[in-house]
């Protein structure tokens, strides 16, 4: 039986599942690019909205309501 043949889900090449040392990518950098995107929120999991919660204050904002 051949080896599973899988694709790197950020740059879609093609490598063996059972070799891999990075899987399911293919190597650190594309491992670590798919970690900053889902850090920057390009990446999510959708869910239900929080209610009366409208999105992150930002650090200018919080400081004005403070004072």
């Amino acid at each position: 039986m051949s080896p599973a043949r899988v694709n790197c889900p950020t740059c879609q090449r093609e490598l063996a599942w059972d070799t891999a040392p990075f899987r399911p990518f293919c190597s650190e950098r594309c491992r670590l690019m798919d970690l900053g995107a889902w850090l920057s929120e390009q990446h999510a999991i959708p869910g239900d909205e929080v209610p009366g919660q409208e999105g992150p204050a930002l650090p200018e904002q919080s400081l004005k309501d403070s004072t």
